[in-house]
């Protein structure tokens, strides 16, 4: 099941890792997470080539096949250019393109201004966890918030199970014993590591604690993962992808999803 791309090849390894299944398909794989229904990049398919003209439409029934009962649609296209298709077809189908930049590194270091106020560590035990999935919730506001929060409690669940299984950590950032950053770092051992949901507080940021917690996880998952590649997928056009590239990722290539513009929440 050979992918060019990195930034799939690190979801598939975090997928497989959670035990969903990844079954090819001619053109395509198939991705499930039956564990996770609502993850919409957890239950979509990956195009091998983009959409060439006048196939768009028949991609999506496609989707509607594979996933019969799923309340979205998913397209990824595998790739490293950000190609996505022909536009017009992709605005005929209702498709948006969200192009997110994949950036590398295989060292780390502090960010220019270190946030040395805070505590940094592994999350331990329920509270943790719980004020994981808080911090997730006051960072991602949206109309459906019930079926967020149904969609990160089993994400973080899922996660803390990969962490008990030894393959990385979700790591916090404590100020007076409040969880007020965070994110996951998570490797198969193959010598590739992948972030996930780098998030802070809005009351809390511009304090350097994104930065400083990115370095503190990086520089753990070098040392103590066997990780020889550090993976980051970032928005290119938000302020965050600075504060990555200050403590030494650089970009590496563009990965494709395509979505309806009306897309639920869960993600």
């Amino acid at each position: 099941m050979a992918v060019r791309s990195l930034g799939y090849q690190s979801d598939l390894m975090l997928l497989g890792l959670q035990g969903s299944v990844v079954d090819r398909r001619d053109g395509y794989l198939a991705v499930r997470t039956p564990a996770n229904p609502t993850y919409h990049w957890g239950n979509f398919i990956l195009l091998d080539t983009p959409p060439a003209p006048g196939t768009v439409a028949s991609w999506v029934s496609t989707f509607h096949h594979e996933f019969p009962d799923a309340g979205h649609v998913a397209l990824g296209v595998d790739g490293v250019t950000g190609d996505a298709g022909e536009p017009e077809e992709l605005a005929a189908a209702s498709l948006d393109v969200e192009r997110s930049t994949v950036m590398t590194a295989s060292a780390v270091h502090p960010p220019p201004r270190p946030n040395r106020d805070a505590h940094f560590r592994v999350l331990n035990g329920d509270e943790d966890w719980s004020a994981a999935l808080a911090l997730q919730e006051a960072t991602n506001p949206g109309p459906d918030i019930e079926g967020y929060r149904a969609f990160a409690q089993r994400n973080l669940a899922a996660m803390r199970r990969l962490q008990e299984r030894g393959c990385g950590a979700w790591f916090g950032a404590f100020v007076n014993d409040r969880m007020v950053s965070g994110l996951g770092l998570f490797t198969d051992g193959s010598g590739l590591a992948r972030y996930q949901a780098v998030d802070t507080h809005p009351a809390h940021r511009n304090q350097g604690l994104s930065g400083t917690l990115v370095y503190t996880a990086g520089r753990h998952a070098l040392e103590h993962l066997n990780a020889h590649t550090l993976v980051m997928v970032a928005d290119p056009s938000y302020v965050a992808i600075r504060v990555y590239r200050s403590v030494g990722f650089t970009d590496a290539e563009t990965q494709v999803q395509l979505e309806p513009s009306t897309a639920s929440t869960p993600r």
